[in-house]
């Protein structure tokens, strides 16, 4: 009798679990189909109707006038450039830094960690980094989207950590065949700590994809800058702010301004949507070992 009770009981849990989890979900990808059909609904339907899920209607009226200037593939390019070669240079020094840290036997180890941990903390402030990246001769220069975010803090702490649970073992077997720290590093601890580099990669590459206000600082040639300055300036634009509206076309109709706004969104996470199955089987491995231990 008992057993028919949890067998009752947890099919009751079951039903309920999937109810709620079906309906969270449904919550969460509600608002991702409205933008994205929004975006393609044309601009009488999306005035007559308050919510568009399904549209009657196909229109690219958001898109076309998105891409109206040839200013966005150049500005395409450099975001592609700027998330690929600062990506290769923030995993470049996080790695560098986060595998000497994880040495136990590194002189002045705890002193640098704990400055790691101060400047996670405490920050420089935008009027000194702007000063300091002037004085380098950054300015209006792509290493000033580069170089002043080369580590992430955080995720040099978890991938230190990360590197600190791997055998000793092998490390000590490399260096009896005569390998050197750097020769150790690259061919055996980057083999093994591929989660975490996934990870690392897709949060650095987000950061450098979504990041428009070191752009908007730092760049003053508007040809040089990242397609999230561009797609800002559009929804200004088609909102009746002001802006460089020099590179569209003047006889171009501007579609509402909250097509616009979807058609933007879609434009500017399509590129990581694309990426980011190909990392997913390593992204919650890579999460979760690196912060077990401290």
């Amino acid at each position: 009798m008992s057993l028919m009770k949890e067998t009752l009981g947890s099919k009751l849990f079951d039903i309920f679990n999937y109810a709620f989890l079906g309906l969270f979900g449904l919550a969460t990808v509600l608002p991702f189909i409205y933008v994205v059909a929004g975006s393609f609904t044309s601009p009488q339907e999306f005035i007559s109707r308050k919510i568009v899920l399904f549209p009657h209607q196909l229109s690219l009226e958001g898109y076309k006038y998105i891409f109206s200037t040839d200013v966005l593939l150049t500005s395409l390019g450099v975001s592609i450039f700027i998330t690929l070669a600062g990506t290769a240079i923030n995993l470049l020094f996080t790695c560098l830094m986060a595998y000497p840290l994880a040495r136990k036997d590194l002189d002045g180890r705890k002193f640098i960690m704990l400055g790691v941990i101060f400047s996670m903390l405490f920050s420089g402030g935008m009027i000194p980094t702007f000063l300091v990246v002037k004085e380098l001769g950054m300015i209006n220069s792509f290493w000033s989207l580069l170089l002043p975010g080369a580590i992430s803090a955080f995720n040099l702490i978890v991938l230190k950590n990360f590197f600190q649970q791997l055998p000793e073992g092998l490390e000590e077997a490399a260096k009896i065949d005569g390998c050197n720290d750097l020769r150790i590093l690259w061919q055996i601890v980057l083999p093994l700590s591929l989660p975490a580099i996934a990870t690392f990669a897709l949060f650095y590459a987000v950061g450098h994809w979504n990041s428009f206000f070191h752009a908007v600082l730092y760049i003053n040639d508007n040809y040089k800058w990242p397609i999230q300055v561009w797609l800002r300036q559009i929804v200004i634009l088609s909102s009746g702010g002001l802006g460089d509206s020099g590179t569209f076309d003047a006889n171009y109709i501007v579609p509402p301004a909250q097509i616009v706004k979807m058609s933007v969104i879609v434009i500017s996470t399509l590129p990581i949507l694309c990426v980011y199955p190909f990392l997913q089987k390593h992204f919650v491995k890579g999460t979760l070992i690196g912060s077990v231990k401290g």
